[in-house]
């Protein structure tokens, strides 16, 4: 309990000095006159705006509920896009795993496919999908199916065949083998997986809304880039970090009431 407040408070110190750089390079002019011939903002408030303008930007937004719908918009594509992706990267990669000539001839055609420019995809679903939110999350869904299906890939075929040849030996169906050697031997990969896919899910709603929508936080950001507005786009970032920590702790918690036979690793052990 200790090393985990000593933690936090190390994670909120990190926090409290970026924003402290942020604010001071943002507000306070330099007279360096072997660099510039008059006083100058280290940070440019009109390219980088201040913390205290983002800060009151995002509480209003908040208070008067401006951005609730986008938000919600938003989250809606994400969590479609992370469980549809996850799902599917699941399923098909324990299928593949467990099928060594299905995976052998599928090879080249999964690579090209996690080869494609996600950017290029956005476009191409759009068309077919409109600008509503599906071709948002089908975006995301191609940003993490891939990545949850190769670790859960991994991960089964990581199994020691010296416990599989037991688990054998001692008359366990594929059922059984399934439930007690491959899904626990996958399960850590797949949750290592799920933290970057939560990032990526997102990644692929904003950036399909960027491209082209009517709502969302994606939206939101490209109309204040339209009007030159650097407060509204950083407030739009800030949102969409805090987004991604509540729905990261979230998984975190699912991920630590699923495995809790896992031992502690060596080092919160020390």
């Amino acid at each position: 309990m200790r090393n985990r407040m000593a933690l936090v408070a190390l994670q909120i110190l990190v926090a409290v000095v970026l924003i402290g750089i942020w604010h001071f390079g943002s507000t306070i002019k330099l007279d360096w006159p072997a660099i510039s011939p008059k006083p100058f903002y280290p940070l440019d408030p009109f390219f980088f705006s201040t913390p205290l303008a983002v800060f009151q930007r995002t509480f209003n937004d908040f208070y008067t509920g401006v951005i609730w719908y986008h938000l919600g918009i938003t989250l809606l594509e994400t969590m479609l896009a992370f469980v549809i992706g996850a799902a599917g990267g699941v399923l098909i990669g324990f299928w593949f795993a467990r099928k060594a000539l299905l995976a052998a001839v599928f090879d080249p055609y999964v690579k090209m496919a996690n080869a494609l420019p996600r950017v290029v995809l956005a476009p191409i679903f759009a068309l077919w999908l409109g600008l509503g939110i599906w071709s948002k999350v089908a975006l995301g869904v191609t940003l993490v199916f891939f990545i949850v299906f190769f670790n859960v890939y991994q991960g089964v075929k990581e199994v020691s065949p010296t416990l599989l040849a037991n688990a054998r030996m001692l008359g366990m169906n594929e059922r059984q083998l399934m439930r007690n050697v491959f899904w626990p031997s996958a399960l850590s990969w797949m949750f290592s997986s799920l933290h970057t896919a939560v990032g990526f899910a997102l990644v692929g709603a904003v950036v399909g809304e960027y491209l082209g929508s009517a709502a969302g936080l994606g939206y939101r950001i490209h109309q204040a880039e339209g009007v030159f507005d650097v407060t509204g786009v950083f407030s739009g970032m800030l949102v969409l970090a805090i987004f991604v920590i509540i729905i990261d702790t979230v998984v975190s918690a699912i991920e630590n009431r699923l495995m809790v036979w896992r031992p502690a690793p060596a080092s919160a052990q020390g």
